[in-house]
């Protein structure tokens, strides 16, 4: 059988999110490293691990130098892990060795405590014939070897052990330049956390897994009340599909017709504009009118509380609070720097699957950015936003962003952030001075799918929510944000 042909056995580690980063979970038998920094969760995830066997009815073995068992058990069991059939050997040095110096006259101390290590270690495998082995830390064996030669013929013959007898492995350790480079030829996959400032968060790297591959990239993880969550970065699946123009109405028939008769499902509309003008009760007359009508709709709020957004939109007479104890609409407001983009991609992607959902806010891109944690940069943020869209479009969903401008008057640009490449649509909103007056104004920019009016047209927030005039005619400099009178009545749409 070719090595293309051949068959592994998978096993779960106990965390979902890193079995679907290993292409279906580690390979039965083989060697894994974690590595990372003091307190990125290397021993935590080890532990869901080694659970994750108990609860197969495997028997697993816990091979550990720092902690003691009684620590181990007591921390895990706090977070609700249950690891207490698992058998344990401690090989770190006990409360005697600091009181008690021990000497050796005629053999080096190395030899003594190498000879002693193994022979535990191999007496305690042998006994459980273990299914899973969790090493906590494998610095344990660097330290009693004196050269890089010695170490790595440690590590080989250890490995074979145990892979006669089909046992997975994993083995954590702390980076250091000493035999590094050792440990991670001869592992089978390397699993690397780190941990930033409060902004960057925990991430998670897969850099190696021989014969099945892993998805790359930098991941989202999480130390949550239950264990170590990882949120892979979102792959939207490249496969056809086909386009529903069914159209979701604002329920306000003026701001319907500057649209040719609303948004499509399966695009994303940017709605974009000063503070204030109306963004976010523009895009809550679209969830309400999908929402009464029985398609689901989602809102995120970045910018503002449930409590605040819920209060303004039903003074404009929108039944927010009926819509949501009917289920046809959730809004969850989104808690600064909580959520890494993956988390809050795969809360999307599960609530939009759940619900099967057909029109998504998310309110907005600037809060977006401020809030999400993250370890890159602005543009790479802004491409796991694209790849959020991408899915939900994917899924023939309807997704409307909403864009803060900085000016407050005037064109310049039809969005900020440099997120124009995500639209499908730009419908904007802005303030124009007329006779020292400042009014609204709404229009569309660009519409992928079908027909928009190139005017735009006045508008108000009334106590009955979104009140949409007339096209502006008879006028230009609309754009500019100081229009000024003229004679001609221009074109009122465009086909594209």
């Amino acid at each position: 059988m070719s090595s293309s042909e051949r068959q592994f056995t998978q096993l779960s580690s106990g965390i979902s999110g890193l079995d679907s980063l290993l292409r279906g979970g580690l390979v039965e038998g083989r060697l894994y490293l974690v590595i990372g920094p003091p307190g990125t969760g290397k021993t935590l995830l080890g532990t869901q691990f080694l659970e994750a066997g108990l609860e197969a009815g495997d028997d697993v073995l816990f091979i550990h130098a720092e902690e003691s068992a009684s620590d181990l058990l007591a921390n895990t069991a706090e977070l609700g892990i249950d690891i207490s059939d698992a058998t344990f050997l401690d090989v770190g040095p006990d409360s005697e060795f600091f009181e008690e110096a021990e000497s050796y006259d005629v053999v080096k101390p190395r030899d003594v405590e190498d000879g002693h290590l193994i022979s535990d270690i191999r007496e305690a495998i042998e006994r459980v014939d273990p299914d899973r082995v969790l090493i906590d830390p494998i610095t344990h064996f660097q330290y009693l070897e004196p050269t890089e030669y010695q170490f790595r013929k440690r590590v080989i013959s250890f490995a074979r052990f145990l892979q006669d007898r089909e046992t997975t492995v994993l083995a954590t350790k702390t980076p250091s330049n000493q035999m590094d480079s050792q440990l991670r030829s001869l592992s089978d996959g390397i699993i690397s956390l780190s941990y930033g400032d409060e902004k960057a968060g925990r991430r998670i790297r897969l850099r190696k897994h021989r014969g099945i591959g892993q998805q790359d990239g930098s991941h989202g993880m999480e130390i949550r009340e239950s264990g170590v969550k990882v949120y892979p970065a979102l792959e939207p699946e490249q496969r056809a599909r086909s386009f529903d123009p069914t159209q979701f109405s604002a329920g306000v028939p003026e701001l319907d017709a500057l649209l040719d008769g609303g948004l499509e499902r399966g695009t994303v509309t940017i709605l974009s504009g000063p503070a204030g003008v109306g963004k976010s009760t523009t895009a809550t007359e679209f969830l309400a009118s999908a929402a009464a009508d029985g398609s689901p709709a989602l809102a995120y709020l970045f910018d503002e509380s449930i409590d605040t957004f819920t209060h303004r939109c039903e003074t404009f007479g929108m039944p927010l609070s009926r819509l949501r104890d009917e289920g046809t609409l959730l809004v969850e407001e989104v808690e600064s720097l909580a959520l890494s983009p993956e988390e809050f991609a795969n809360r999307v992607k599960t609530q939009t699957e759940e619900r099967g959902a057909e029109l998504v806010v998310i309110d907005g891109i600037a809060g977006y950015k401020n809030a999400i944690k993250h370890g890159q940069d602005g543009v790479e943020l802004r491409r796991r936003l694209h790849a959020l869209t991408q899915y939900l479009t994917r899924e023939n969903a309807a997704v409307i962003l909403i864009d803060q401008r900085r000016d407050v008057t005037g064109l310049h640009e039809p969005t900020s952030e440099n997120v124009s490449y995500l639209a499908d649509n730009i419908v904007f909103e802005n303030y124009i001075e007329v006779e020292g007056e400042l009014q609204r104004v709404v229009g569309a920019l660009k519409k992928r799918v079908g027909g928009f009016e190139t005017v735009p047209r006045r508008f108000e927030i009334t106590t009955d929510g979104l009140q949409v005039g007339d096209p502006v005619s008879g006028m230009h400099g609309v754009f500019e944000g100081v229009p000024e009178q003229h004679g001609d009545n221009d074109r009122h749409s465009s086909t594209r």
